[in-house]
């Protein structure tokens, strides 16, 4: 379920209420008389090619020509 909390809670509170939202990387829900009114994002922090396949450069094998078409391809054609 989704944090919510009021417009007037947010203004009080603020600095410390984003703090939160960035460490727990968690969307939230402001309120005005207990009807939502907006969402709070953090952005999310991507992480680089190099840093999610680093580990795995060099390790694939291609058995034949990247760009070789299937079989079904070249029934069609």
């Amino acid at each position: 379920m989704q944090k919510r909390v009021s417009k007037s809670h947010l203004k009080a509170n603020m600095l410390k209420i984003f703090r939160e939202l960035e460490a727990s990387n968690e969307d939230l829900i402001v309120t005005d008389n207990k009807t939502p009114v907006l969402i709070i994002t953090p952005i999310k922090k991507t992480e680089s090619v190099e840093a999610l396949f680093g580990d795995l450069q060099g390790q694939v094998i291609y058995h034949e020509a990247i760009d070789t078409p299937s079989l079904e391809e070249w029934e069609t054609a």
